[in-house]
Order: structure tokens, then sequence, then C-alpha cells
């Protein structure tokens, strides 16, 4: 599993994937055309308000991970 932590990425992309709601979707765009969609889960929020935030970006990285491998 490939494994992506906030601190790599630019303070602007981490933020819109810290604050992201339950249900709320992210799209990865690239030329104008989307390359994967990801939703928060109810799950990855409860896991989140427990004080576990990696639980929740292990949780979108593995729906992401999932997209990625389904379009290839």
């Amino acid at each position: 599993m490939t494994r992506i932590d906030l601190d790599d990425l630019p303070p602007r992309i981490a933020a819109k994937f810290k604050t992201a709601a339950v249900g709320e979707e992210l799209l990865l765009v690239e030329n104008g055309l989307v390359v994967a969609r990801l939703t928060l889960a109810g799950d990855a929020a409860a896991a989140a308000a427990q004080g576990d935030p990696n639980s929740t970006m292990e949780e979108v990285l593995d729906h992401f991970k999932s997209i990625i491998e389904d379009e290839f």
C-alpha cells in the first residue's frame, strides 16, 4: 500500500484533506480530467473524532487506491 504523509503535501492540499466533511467529495483533476473522486465516509469521521487523525487519512487513501486500481 502506498502511503502519502500530509506533511509531504503542499499546505493548501493537506488542509483540504483535513477539513473534508462526512460525505463531501474531493476530486483529483489533471488537465481538466477527473482522475479520482474521494468521499469521506462516516466511519472515518468517527475515528477522527476519537483523536486518531491517521485513521481518517488511511480511509481516504484506501479509497483512493481502490479507485486507481479499478481504473487501471
